[in-house]
């Protein structure tokens, strides 16, 4: 900083918010910028000073080399106790750099992750502020909002700062002026560079630095006895010979999967596809004998997921099934192609249809906003068909979860439902189609909790010791889609006794990533690195999978008659385990 301060980040602050849905609190904000002095003498700038001198004061804690040089003292003794904290408050901050007579960092909002918390799901992402410390006025100042990143002249005196897609240079020491041509404002014009490319001889470079960066950090440093030189020597030649992009991320997957082992992608900048998207209605939408097109069924909208809301259940739109779409913009439907053709383009747009009410009548017109993927919708009214199936075929004894990953979603997803599925006799947890991710320790965590008490509040019902414990048996549903930390849940449940699991064996990848490296065009390439080893499994998940307890094989003549064989037995299986231990209840309340 200045010969006489250390800066640096440190998230060492344990300040503890109560969740708002579950109990349980959290470290949300736990970083704050620190300093330390280095000489022993040399005061504290937030602390009390001699005289009231400022941080300016020409007050040098260093000593005078042979050639009158000013140097540095460093007292190692009692350094780490000097360590004081800005009098800022905790948030999350990254980027600390030093400037003249003060320090700069980015402070980011705190938001959540899905999004879920914007007042519309059309709100932008909240925007990192650049702030500055004046460590000679002793206050934050605020230099810009919707800095994505900043570096500070040599001199501390301006920074070069990245906002809002563009590049400006601005000073380190107050907020730029809002006026573009001035001196305090200056925005580099990007459009004068110009970049060539040899596109050949970029592949080139992109398959040997794909091919050092998987040896440095491929999880076994034998390369799990894969010849890798050998491996990039055969398919070296076949560089030569790529014509497009497309062909270069196919040859890097080829390489990449002899090894053998999970995790190992490429995905070029941009991911796949992309284009215009179809607007859908969230509806299951049909052609009928008279060749009208009329509405079967319309999904539920699932008021706690932002994304799945439904077209047709909006108000003011009343459309019911049965009804026929006549129209969409004023343009007729075609009794061939139906209403798809005329949405296209339409998604996140208002749209009028006109509408023939089923039970007779004139037309009506209402205007909807389709959506650009119906997945949402559907995956909840997928969880909701499954979830009253097993009430129904229980008697009202099990409740259902449904994990669709180790994610955030799947995080949300199961607190969408677990309070009430808890509170049943038994638990089926389904974990089939599980993508994956990292939170499986603390899906395992909720499921192995064991209800050791009651709280009985008067005029309330009673809830267990700990809360969202299950009271009774848990059966897990896996099958060959429930993979990486999907994997893994499945050989917790098993380790740790929870229950048995139904299904098929599962995919059998679980040597994980950090998605850290990109390649010079921008192309993501994985490196498998983190092995798990499992009790019972121990290295044997990876390639293989996880055994059920209970095989029981989905086929496609089930799918077709809407049969689910995995769920029904999982639902046998813990209406049995109840008839030999029946489910904690909640005591009597004492009478004198």
């Amino acid at each position: 900083m200045d010969g006489k301060h250390l800066a640096f980040l440190s998230t060492r602050s344990f300040d503890p918010v109560y969740d708002e849905h579950v109990f349980d609190l959290a470290f949300v904000e736990g970083a704050r910028p620190h300093l330390i002095t280095l000489a022993a003498t040399t005061p504290s700038p937030f602390g009390p000073q001699r005289h009231g001198r400022s941080f300016e004061t020409p007050d040098r804690e260093e000593t005078p080399d042979s050639e009158g040089t000013p140097t540095t003292r460093i007292d190692l003794e009692g350094l780490a106790d000097r360590i004081v904290p800005f009098p800022v408050e905790a948030a999350r901050y990254s980027n600390l750099r030093a400037a003249k007579d003060g320090v700069l960092w980015l402070r980011h909002p705190v938001a959540g992750v899905l999004g879920a918390s914007r007042a519309t799901p059309d709100d932008p992402d909240p925007k990192s502020e650049l702030e500055r410390y004046d460590l000679a006025q002793q206050r934050v100042e605020h230099l810009a909002v919707d800095a994505d990143h900043f570096e500070v002249s040599g001199d501390g005196k301006r920074v070069l700062l990245w906002t809002d897609g563009r590049l400006k240079v601005v000073p380190s020491d107050r907020r730029a002026s809002g006026d573009d041509d001035s001196d305090s404002n200056i925005t580099v014009d990007l459009g004068r560079v110009r970049q060539f490319i040899d596109p050949a001889a970029e592949w080139r470079q992109m398959f040997d630095e794909n091919g050092r960066i998987m040896r440095d950090h491929f999880w076994r440093p034998d390369m799990s006895g894969v010849d890798w030189d050998g491996v990039l020597d055969r398919y070296r030649p076949i560089v030569d010979r790529l014509a497009t992009h497309d062909d270069l991320v196919d040859l890097l997957w080829e390489v990449q999967g002899e090894l053998g082992t999970s995790h190992a992608y490429v995905t070029p900048r941009g991911g796949f596809g992309g284009g215009p998207r179809q607007g859908l209605l969230g509806a299951d939408i049909s052609r009928h004998e008279d060749g009208s097109w009329r509405v079967d069924r319309i999904l539920p909208s699932e008021t706690s997921d932002p994304d799945a809301r439904s077209p047709l259940a909006a108000p003011g739109v009343a459309v019911r099934p049965g009804d026929a779409i006549l129209a969409v913009a004023g343009r007729p439907v075609d009794p061939v192609t139906g209403p798809g053709p005329l949405l296209i383009g339409t998604a996140g747009k208002p749209v009028e249809l006109t509408v023939s009410p089923s039970g007779g009548g004139d037309p009506r017109h209402a205007v909807v906003v389709p959506v650009a993927d119906e997945e949402p919708l559907r995956y909840h009214a997928w969880v909701a068909d499954r979830r009253a199936y097993v009430h129904e075929k229980s008697g009202g004894r099990l409740g259902y979860l449904h994990v669709p990953d180790m994610q955030a979603p799947g995080w949300a997803q199961i607190h969408r439902d677990l309070r009430v599925e808890v509170a049943r006799e038994g638990l089926v947890v389904d974990v089939r189609e599980n993508r994956g991710g990292h939170t499986s320790q603390l899906v395992v965590e909720k499921l192995a909790r064991r209800i050791v008490g009651w709280a009985v509040p008067r005029g309330m019902r009673p809830y267990s010791y700990p809360e969202d414990a299950p009271r009774g048996p848990v059966v897990a549903v896996a099958n060959e889609f429930s993979g990486s930390d999907g994997d893994i849940v499945n050989a917790a449940i098993k380790a740790l006794g929870l229950g048995p699991v139904v299904g098929t064996r599962t995919w059998g990848g679980v040597i994980g990533i950090d998605s850290r490296y990109r390649l010079v065009d921008g192309t993501l390439v994985t490196q498998p690195k983190y092995a798990f080893w499992l009790e019972g499994y121990e290295w044997g998940v990876e390639n293989h999978g996880v055994d059920p307890d209970v095989e029981i094989v989905q086929r496609p003549q089930d799918y077709a008659a809407g049969r689910d064989p995995q769920l029904d037995e999982a639902i046998r299986l813990a209406l049995e385990a109840l008839e030999g231990s029946p489910a904690k209840t909640p005591p009597a309340v004492p009478t004198v």
